[in-house]
């Protein structure tokens, strides 16, 4: 006869008593019914994908929507092997572009052109070797009226479109215009739109792939190019006069887009005003151009502009409104309230309570 110690027997009552309730709680298998089977068919086990985490599904802007459009190569950034002006859409870049072009220039290369021949002309004729007995010569009446009459046609030649480009530069904008604010921090901008109620938002330089962590936002060739790529650009209509208001926070900072022939300083405690108009849609870029920090060069400026359509959707979107929505909702026509009839009273004689 087999004797168990009280310990060791109570081990083996409740090992015995684990396994009989696994195999009480356990469902039986259900076998498929045969009239299910022969009109689905046998059941093919079903392979899901296996997804597996690569750069190409860390957050990006949509290249589709609003605000997030794919840049244009050769325009509103810096093109490679490149000489001159960016290519102007505001009027008053195309105005300055042209007294670059057919005014400065010319102007620049003949002094420069001149200077130099009259430079040659005396070191060969003046020379000791060829002159040593030097000339006694004091005045020359001609020569004095040429060098004083000639700058002066210059200076005239360049004042009159100088003049009027200025004017262009800094004439008030209309009633109409589309009011952005910009305010330059250190080191981003933030952006509002009085006029459509939408409050402040920031925009920040996007980092490259390279330096941030897996699922972090980072520049794409959609966004634009390096060090000039943001997070939130500026949304503007096409063909609307803008009116740019311009303050900092903490120092001196600019805000400069060179497609648009626009710097304009933005000084703490102050507010600068200019406008502009830009003629044709597409993404734009410019930089900060005043030396304001250590990251001075992490303070890059993308603008989109858009049509006017477009413009008014990413305005409601952003949770703010297009003047004509506030006299839209006044002027709309209301409906009349139903008016319900009272019930007529019954002539039935009331019924008499029971006891």
């Amino acid at each position: 006869m087999i004797t168990l110690k009280p310990s060791l027997f109570a081990f083996a009552a409740a090992a015995l008593s684990v396994t009989a309730s696994a195999q009480t709680a356990a469902p039986a298998p259900v076998a498929p019914s045969p009239a299910v089977e022969q009109a689905a068919g046998p059941i093919a086990p079903v392979d899901l994908p296996t997804i597996s985490p690569s750069p190409a599904m860390d957050p990006v802007a949509s290249t589709t929507s609003i605000g997030t459009s794919a840049p244009l190569a050769e325009i509103g950034q810096p093109i490679n092997k490149r000489l001159g002006l960016q290519p102007q859409v505001t009027p008053t870049g195309q105005q300055a572009e042209w007294m670059h072009n057919a005014i400065l220039m010319p102007v620049m290369v003949g002094i420069s052109l001149l200077v130099l021949g009259l430079m040659v002309f005396v070191s060969a004729r003046f020379r000791r070797k060829a002159n040593p007995v030097a000339s006694k010569t004091t005045h020359n009446t001609i020569i004095e009226v040429v060098w004083t009459l000639l700058p002066v046609l210059i200076l005239v030649v360049i004042a009159v479109p100088s003049i009027s480009l200025l004017a262009a530069q800094f004439t008030p904008a209309p009633k109409d215009a589309v009011t952005l604010k910009a305010i330059g921090y250190q080191w981003n901008w933030g952006y509002e739109y009085p006029d459509h109620g939408i409050s402040e938002f920031t925009s920040n330089m996007l980092p490259e792939q390279a330096s941030v962590a897996s699922g972090t936002r980072f520049r794409n060739d959609a966004d634009g190019p390096r060090l000039l790529a943001v997070d939130n650009r500026v949304v503007l209509p096409v063909n609307t006069p803008i009116r740019l208001l311009t303050t900092g926070s903490d120092v001196i900072h600019a805000w400069a887009i060179p497609a648009f022939w626009i710097k304009m300083d933005a000084i703490p405690g102050r507010i600068n005003e200019t406008s502009f108009t830009v003629e044709k849609t597409g993404v734009y870029y410019g930089q900060c151009s005043e030396l304001c920090g250590i990251k001075h060069s992490a303070m890059p400026i993308a603008v989109e502009v858009v049509s006017k359509e477009d413009f008014a959707k990413w305005v409601r979107a952003k949770g703010g409104k297009m003047p004509g929505d506030a006299d839209a909702a006044a002027t709309a026509p209301v409906t009349p309230a139903v008016t319900v009839a009272p019930i007529p009273a019954t002539s039935a004689a009331p019924v008499a309570a029971t006891k």
